[in-house]
């Protein structure tokens, strides 16, 4: 006999305490408060990209409230940068949320004058370990390939078939 109660980390992402801020410094709401028979927001973003009507690009990645700027960057980086999928998921990556104010950015991979450009501009910089495991699938559309690319920064791998 079971109690009901599903075992993983979801319930951390509930509003403990309205107001201040969790253990990953995000300030929730009254709104995504605990309460029977509800769900917690959730930061998931599987995201298909389309182009003229065809996918053109499936990725999604892990990360709490990093997941979206995550995700976010490495669509810029194929779609305004143009840069092939490998590329643009092993490009180093930064985070800003709203609090705490600061902006998290890989150590390796930005320039030092890009970081004092910032810092003289009011931004406190903290540098971590990575952002995000991306795991995508992209169509090139002149060769008419899909190419997968696996984040270096976890243990993933990408397999086609």
């Amino acid at each position: 006999e079971g109690t009901g109660v599903l075992m993983n980390n979801e319930m951390d992402d509930f509003s403990i305490k309205p107001g201040f801020p969790n253990m990953y410094g995000l300030i929730g709401s009254s709104a995504n408060a605990i309460a029977p028979g509800k769900r917690m927001l959730s930061s998931m973003t599987p995201t298909i990209v389309e182009k003229e009507g065809e996918i053109f690009l499936v990725l999604g990645s892990p990360g709490g409230s990093t997941i979206i700027t995550t995700v976010a960057q490495v669509i810029s980086n194929v779609i305004d940068h143009r840069m092939n999928i490998r590329d643009a998921v092993e490009k180093p990556r930064f985070h800003h949320q709203w609090y705490p104010d600061e902006i998290k950015y890989e150590e390796a991979g930005f320039a030092v004058d890009v970081l004092e450009n910032l810092r003289a501009r009011g931004h406190k910089l903290t540098p971590v370990q990575s952002l995000g495991d991306v795991q995508a699938i992209h169509r090139d559309v002149v060769n008419n390939e899909w190419n997968a690319w696996s984040d270096p920064r976890r243990n993933g791998i990408s397999k086609g078939y």
